[in-house]
């Protein structure tokens, strides 16, 4: 009887032993499948001398086919530190509105109306680049910053924002920053402009892919290796950002640089404008979840001409006001010979919202008129 009991006891290890083979196996292939498609995932199955790198390496990188350059290195550390890291903790968050101008203002009174009674909630700073400009409002005297000349479509345009982003990050209070034009008006009230900014989870950057001429056509391959063409953006460049967005902006030298040198008037035979595209393509790349890809202003292109559509007074009504702010989708229409409209809903904390708080461009002879229409 011992002996049977003996000799069944070791005809089981066998088939114990066919087991774990099958296991091993079917494990190793399982493995050897997936690893490729996620290294990282693979550092928690395997323990190399290299996988620690790896797993850094591809958490950094948007393409894990190539390997880093040191520039890309440095300015993914600085951007993800910056983003992990909480906002400044300030007991009155303030609105920065930043206006971008040749001189003085047109619409100073009507932003004067919008501003009244809501001091502690907001700064002013002006970039004027012709000359200096004469203030009717007192909120916009001593507003002025230091400024340098700029030309539309040359990249002392993207220089100009830097300025003003750089100097209103000086108040620790500036938790949002809105750029604006000399043309821009407000389409809502202060209170309304103020919660809609102050606590989304998004900076309204516009921002989509336009494979014509005026977008994939004027990307140039020397912004390879750290700018590929299927991530070069477009969008307007009246934006609004969160105080963290602001300063990656600031701390970003590696694709100003690019767009500097690469991105600009009658090169190559193409027109880039950095404006366009630098910060569109720069959040597409760093931040793709930060931003409402669509921008706070409002702009008509349907004429179809190279500048928007400019509003007389004639144009100026009750009902184009109503029209612009109840407006809840961003169209695009792409600039290649299909001429595809690109229509998304505005989402605004996960809720469908009306796009706009501001628009553009309005004529210095509306300005009467648009003062009643916000008066009532």
């Amino acid at each position: 009887m011992s002996g049977s009991k003996q000799r069944l006891h070791l005809n089981k290890r066998p088939t114990r032993i066919l087991l774990l083979v099958s296991f091993v196996t079917l494990f190793l292939i399982v493995a050897y499948v997936y690893i490729p498609r996620s290294s990282s995932a693979g550092c928690f199955f395997f323990s190399t001398s290299s996988c620690g790198a790896t797993f850094f390496q591809n958490a950094l990188l948007s393409s894990p086919s190539r390997e880093l350059t040191d520039a890309e290195v440095a300015s993914e550390a600085v951007i993800r530190e910056i983003l992990r890291t909480p906002p400044v903790q300030s007991k009155n968050h303030k609105i920065a509105f930043m206006f971008l101008t040749p001189g003085s203002l047109p619409f100073e009174k009507l932003w004067d109306r919008f501003f009244y009674g809501h001091e502690d909630k907001f700064t002013v700073y002006v970039h004027a680049s012709k000359e200096k400009p004469t203030h009717v409002s007192p909120y916009f005297v001593g507003r002025d910053i230091h400024s340098e000349k700029l030309a539309w479509g040359k990249f002392s345009m993207v220089e100009a924002e830097k300025r003003l982003l750089a100097n209103a990050l000086f108040d620790p209070d500036n938790q949002h920053f809105v750029l604006l034009s000399d043309s821009c008006i407000p389409v809502h009230n202060f209170e309304y402009v103020y919660n809609y900014l102050i606590f989304s989870d998004v900076s309204f950057i516009d921002c989509f892919v336009d494979p014509g001429p005026h977008g994939n056509g004027r990307y140039s391959e020397h912004m390879l290796p750290e700018v590929k063409e299927e991530d070069f953006r477009k969008g307007s460049q009246w934006f609004s950002m969160k105080r963290q967005h602001a300063i990656i902006v600031m701390a970003d030298s590696l694709y100003h640089k690019k767009f500097e040198v690469y991105c600009k008037p009658n090169m190559e035979g193409r027109n880039c404008y950095s404006d366009e595209h630098y910060l569109q393509t720069f959040f597409h790349l760093k931040d793709p979840g930060g931003i409402a890809n669509w921008s706070g202003t409002h702009v008509d292109w349907s004429e179809g001409k190279w500048h928007p559509k400019a509003y007389r007074s004639q144009d100026v009504t009750f009902e184009l006001l109503k029209n612009i702010t109840s407006i809840d989708e961003s169209t695009y229409v792409t600039s290649d010979a299909e001429r595809t409209v690109m229509t998304r809903p505005c989402i605004w904390n996960g809720v469908k919202r009306p796009c706009y708080l501001f628009a553009r461009k309005f004529y210095p002879e509306t300005l009467e008129k648009l003062i009643y229409l916000f008066s009532s």
